[in-house]
């Protein structure tokens, strides 16, 4: 997060962005209920659950709301000069 940022959408607000930082909780949930019967931890997961591979940051845009990946505020940034 020490690069320029702008919107990929609006075009112009280069200040205001709102860093969304992403916090994976894996979880079992119960297919009837939609409870979590389960919680795990990223180092035990189940065989078949895929661990999260995502991004730790999204970005949204201040002025016009947009959330994307951090990159794509970075590289419209880079492409306007």
């Amino acid at each position: 997060m020490s690069a320029p940022y702008l919107c990929p959408n609006c075009k112009s607000n280069r200040t205001r962005f709102n860093i969304i930082e992403q916090h994976v909780k894996p979880v079992k949930l119960n297919p009837q209920t939609g409870d979590i019967v389960e919680e795990f931890d990223q180092s035990n997961l189940e065989p078949f659950h895929l661990a999260y591979k995502g991004p730790t940051y999204k970005v949204q845009c201040g002025a016009c709301g947009l959330v994307e990946e951090e990159i794509s505020f970075i590289k419209r940034a880079e492409f306007s000069n």
